[in-house]
């Protein structure tokens, strides 16, 4: 049961430091503050196109424009394109990320109360208690004027933060400052975020009945307003709590009616995603059209300026005739060879996306048919067989957001938004906390894991995304090694600059012809032979990108039923130089 009250307050952690989603006043405010600023440097366009794309939720192109407009070394703006990519980065979840970008904002920001909420919150999911309470308190000691804006969201976080740190008493009595205010504003919706915080508190506290009261007062509370994720988590609360007190008819009502919710709330979703998808089109649609009339325009004038020449001189009149000839000539190589690489890139582009597809839906299928079982299971209280379908369901859904994760960073770097920042990494602390991360899988499968690397070693490189490279080649070297097999990361020097680190297993192996596909560039698919495991090979194209990014280089060593080695040479940082 403990589990599962974490797993309650988890989940509504993020359900309520979501500024935007919640208090959208917030985002006014923001956005006022922003267009003052771009109605004050009119000829700053990098700063007005990121200002309006941050208007209209379209995060990417935001992160796009705040990029040049960092380029263009005006230091006045700075402060604002560091903040917005810190609040864009904490809600597409990269919490590191966010809170980098944030601490590059100097003390005499316009927003800096702002500033130190987005603090505390990208703090608080990054588990950093200490330094959420920190950066909540800042804001909490400004004068009432000030901090009115915000008042709830600071109170909010300080409270969750309590509950994490036990310390329950604090934690009820900032939330029920915040119901106080809400319940006097008749302000429904942050009235479910309180009384869902002051519930979990209480029963984190295990004060099960006065938790019962506010989660029953959250469920109905929630019929009241249009807010598909707050009526989900309602119901789910209320399955939860029932499973606890041991009504398990009412809980599996429950369970249902979260599962009904949660699937109106993906057909909203993909109704939006329609939307977007046909504007885009209709505008990609109209751009090709002007692009056709400019250059109907431009034929028109050369055929101008032709008989314009051609009426001087017949020597003129050949001259011309035969550059242009070249030229054409020329154009025309040109635009074959790029209708060459073009059309590779949509070959690659569709493979990816038929591979990728095909593998959602296989998962995506069989989670469905597993939770099927598993609401039959529960009905029959079959437990053990319940334990193994929810560890079945936790492997789809890793191996699923595996996938996801990668094509979320492989198209980050074919768009160039993926943001790199080198620093001086220990190679030994960041294996060993790859290694716990993959701890229950080597369990499983009984591999014996060691971490041979030298603690004196310090290469420079990004961090996030060494760390992606080395989740691959875990996640790959566990899942092509059989049970009781062996893998290890261990060091050598060379004399070039560069620290090797090498990652060996005893698992299937790989034949030359799989090494040379995986190798080359244009290649996505790769099968291990004698296996029935096939793989996108997106993972491996993602490591080796972002292996050249950081300046490193890649060899593979592999031999069927033996294993495979895997050399990655970084580049030294200074102190080892």
């Amino acid at each position: 049961m403990i589990k599962i009250k974490l797993f309650l307050i988890v989940l509504y952690l993020v359900f309520s430091t979501n500024t935007y989603s919640q208090y959208s006043g917030l985002k006014d405010i923001i956005v006022n503050s922003f267009q003052k600023k771009a109605t004050q440097y009119k000829d700053e366009i990098n700063f007005s196109k990121m200002t309006s794309f941050f208007e209209e939720d379209k995060w990417d192109s935001t992160l796009v424009y705040s990029t040049k407009q960092l380029a263009s070394k005006k230091p006045e703006l700075n402060n604002y394109c560091h903040y917005i990519r810190g609040i864009i980065f904490f809600n597409k979840k990269l919490y590191r990320k966010s809170k980098s970008e944030l601490l590059l904002i100097n003390e005499n920001f316009d927003l800096k109360p702002m500033k130190n909420l987005a603090l505390g919150n990208a703090s608080l999911e990054l588990l950093e208690f200490k330094n959420a309470l920190h950066y909540y308190k800042e804001v909490e000691k400004l004068p009432d004027n000030i901090k009115k804006p915000i008042l709830k969201n600071v109170n909010n976080g300080i409270g969750t933060t309590f509950i994490f740190l036990k310390e329950f008493d604090n934690a009820e009595k900032y939330f029920l400052k915040n119901i106080a205010v809400d319940e006097a504003e008749k302000n429904y919706i942050s009235l479910n975020i309180s009384y869902t915080n002051l519930a979990n508190c209480y029963y984190e506290e295990d004060k099960n009945d006065l938790a019962f009261k506010y989660f029953e007062k959250t469920y109905y509370l929630s019929q009241k307003i249009n807010d598909y994720n707050a009526k989900q988590l309602a119901s789910f609360n209320m399955a939860v709590i029932e499973e606890d007190r041991g009504n398990l008819k009412k809980a599996l009502t429950f369970r249902k009616e979260a599962e009904q919710w949660n699937d109106s709330l993906n057909n909203q979703n993909k109704v939006w995603a329609v939307a977007d998808f046909e504007k885009k089109f209709a505008v990609a649609q109209k751009q090709k059209q002007i692009k056709v009339l400019e250059v109907e325009n431009e034929l028109k004038n050369n055929q101008r300026n032709w008989s314009f020449f051609s009426a001087l001189s017949l020597l003129i009149l050949l001259t011309i005739g035969v550059y242009l000839y070249a030229q054409k000539v020329k154009n025309t190589k040109t635009i074959l060879l790029q209708k060459n690489k073009l059309d590779e890139l949509n070959t690659t582009k569709d493979q990816l996306f038929s591979i990728v597809s095909h593998d959602l839906r296989s998962s995506v299928n069989a989670l469905k048919n597993s939770n099927s079982k598993l609401l039959a299971t529960l009905e029959s209280k079959n437990y053990e067989e319940l334990n193994q379908l929810i560890v079945q369901n936790s492997g789809i859904a890793n191996g699923t957001y595996s996938l996801l994760d990668n094509l979320l960073h492989w198209a980050m770097l074919q768009t160039k938004q993926l943001y790199f920042s080198q620093e001086s990494v220990h190679l030994f602390s960041i294996i060993q906390q790859i290694e716990y991360n993959y701890k229950p899988l080597l369990l499983e499968k009984n591999i014996h894991f060691e971490n041979l690397v030298a603690k004196s070693f310090f290469i420079y490189v990004d961090l996030d995304s060494l760390k992606i490279v080395l989740r691959n080649l875990l996640d790959n070297a566990i899942k092509f090694s059989n049970e009781n097999g062996e893998i290890s990361f261990s060091t050598a020097e060379t004399q070039n600059g560069y620290w090797d680190l090498i990652i060996k297993d005893t698992g299937i192996g790989m034949t030359q012809n799989t090494i040379d596909t995986l190798v080359c560039d244009s290649e996505l698919l790769a099968k291990k032979n004698n296996s029935e495991i096939i793989g996108t090979g997106l993972g491996f194209q993602l490591c080796k990108q972002m292996i050249q990014k950081n300046n490193g280089k890649l060899a593979i060593e592999s031999q069927i039923n033996i294993g495979t080695t895997i050399t990655i040479s970084f580049p030294k940082t200074v102190q080892n130089g």
